[in-house]
């Protein structure tokens, strides 16, 4: 496996009419080529803040921490995404190197515009080609994600489609220009379970095929055992656990995790009543110290937990966790 991209120090803030909040704190990850890395947790979690900083989409009143750095690894050389300024060279990430699937996909089309047309215009501005050939390139990609009649869907709009369907058109829209990531935040959500069985499908044989990679953003843990490599559990903000899929689900190593396991309804037994989380997230503005996920843990150990953020620490190969039950030394 070939590094795609280091994320070191992420750490995102915006100023409010009530002060300047934190929305992601301290992140840091790698991502090789052809994995998929499933990023969980609940609403309000920083997933979604986190993947847009790959792109640099964030609202024009973020403020990225100094030690922030985002490099992406292609095949011309490594690329300082916190370098770029104008806005041809955003174009490196946005929608050329990366590209991303957003949850509605309503939000992604002009409605005024067909499908077959925006994706021509985006193939037209990032790669050097005639109309033609974009059209020609459009079409086999909406055939290839599963869409019948892709002539005729290239013509119609969004409205036209219905909602699995849509997004299917999305995805051929995002993987038209060949990215070396693709993000997908929450692109089954909105979908019933035989259309997002038929989409988490898609993506894995894309992966395959394209030998890119995916960051999968979830908060079905069940969507993440059937689609991810790896994972990487995040808390207000903070990343609190990852590791390889299987190892994390099967043996989760923070309480926070355990967590949203146990809310999971289960298929043996169900009868079994769901655990919830007890409490609610925090603000963001009334962010707690030590760990972050302290004032909802079942599992404190006192001041140590209220006081003191804690270190990743090995738990098993390639599986970190952040929590001061496990001892040990910090991993680097």
């Amino acid at each position: 496996m070939s590094r795609l991209l280091d994320v070191e120090n992420l750490t995102v803030q915006f100023d409010t009419g009530e002060g300047r909040v934190t929305a992601v704190d301290d992140v840091s990850f790698s991502l090789d080529k052809g994995r998929v890395l499933g990023l969980v947790g609940e609403s309000g979690s920083g997933k979604s803040v986190t993947a847009k900083s790959l792109m640099r989409l964030n609202a024009g009143n973020a403020v990225y921490g100094g030690k922030t750095a985002i490099t992406l690894h292609l095949d011309g050389g490594p690329v300082d995404v916190m370098r770029l300024k104008s806005a041809r060279e955003m174009r490196i990430v946005r929608g050329g190197a990366i590209s991303m699937i957003f949850q509605e996909p309503m939000a992604s089309f002009a409605p005024a515009l067909t499908v077959g047309g925006q994706m021509v215009e985006q193939l037209l501005i990032h790669n050097d080609m005639s109309r033609k050939r974009a059209r020609e390139i459009s079409i086999e990609m909406l055939e290839r994600v599963g869409i019948p009649e892709p002539v005729k869907r290239f013509n119609q709009y969004a409205f036209e489609l219905s909602g699995g369907m849509r997004q299917r058109a999305m995805i051929a829209m995002a993987l038209s220009t060949r990215p070396k990531l693709l993000i997908a935040d929450e692109p089954t959500t909105a979908l019933d379970v035989t259309i997002q069985a038929q989409v988490i499908d898609l993506m894995k044989d894309l992966v395959a095929e394209f030998h890119m990679a995916i960051i999968f953003i979830t908060h079905d843990l069940g969507v993440i055992a059937q689609t991810a490599d790896d994972i990487a559990v995040m808390y207000l903000g903070r990343l609190v656990e990852t590791g390889p899929v299987r190892d994390v689900i099967r043996r989760p190593a923070h309480p926070y995790t355990r967590g949203l396991l146990a809310a999971l309804p289960r298929l043996d037994d169900p009868g079994a009543p769901l655990e919830p989380i007890p409490g609610d997230i925090p603000s963001p503005l009334e962010r707690p110290g030590g760990c972050v996920f302290h004032t909802r843990c079942r599992e404190i150990i006192g001041d140590v937990c209220r006081k003191e953020v804690p270190c990743f620490r090995r738990v098993a190969a390639g599986h970190l966790a952040a929590c001061h039950l496990h001892e040990g030394e910090c991993a680097s």
